[in-house]
């Protein structure tokens, strides 16, 4: 059975904007539009990054966390992308959810009201326990690492 995420509208927030959704029978994001206000617009100069309300609170059930990731399309068409790489919403959060955006592209992005401006996939979470010992198991790989393994 798929987790239920609740959902409130912030105060302010435009009525008629739609819930995220899913926009394919396959898809594993649905989508979170900008929530600016009708007839509002952000323009991000490029490498400007700012905090994109989308007008929701989220209530995530135990055991799961949503993750805000960049839409591909609009990574590719326009340079916009997230700031941190993939956010996580925890469980137990309650405040509003925004996306922190940044414009990669070397020209003005305008972001509207309503525009799909990231998705979220909603992932289960494993906690886990945190040991401190004296040594590690060693492996062929060892301390490589930032392309130990070669190329290709």
């Amino acid at each position: 059975m798929a987790p239920e995420i609740l959902i409130v509208k912030d105060d302010g927030a435009d009525p008629d904007l739609p819930l995220p959704a899913y926009e394919s029978a396959g898809a594993a994001g649905a989508d979170l539009r900008a929530d600016l206000g009708p007839g509002q617009v952000v323009v991000l100069a490029p490498l400007q990054r700012q905090l994109i309300p989308t007008g929701l609170r989220m209530q995530i059930p135990p055991g799961f966390e949503v993750q805000i990731r960049a839409r591909s399309g609009a990574a590719l068409r326009e340079g916009l992308s997230l700031v941190n790489g993939v956010g996580t919403i925890d469980g137990d959060y309650r405040g509003p959810v925004g996306v922190i955006a940044i414009n990669l592209s070397d020209r003005p992005l305008t972001i509207n009201h309503g525009d799909r401006i990231a998705q979220m996939v909603v992932a289960p979470v494993v906690q886990a326990r945190f040991s401190h010992v004296s040594t590690l198991e060693q492996t062929a790989r060892g301390a490589g690492g930032f392309g130990s393994t070669g190329r290709g």
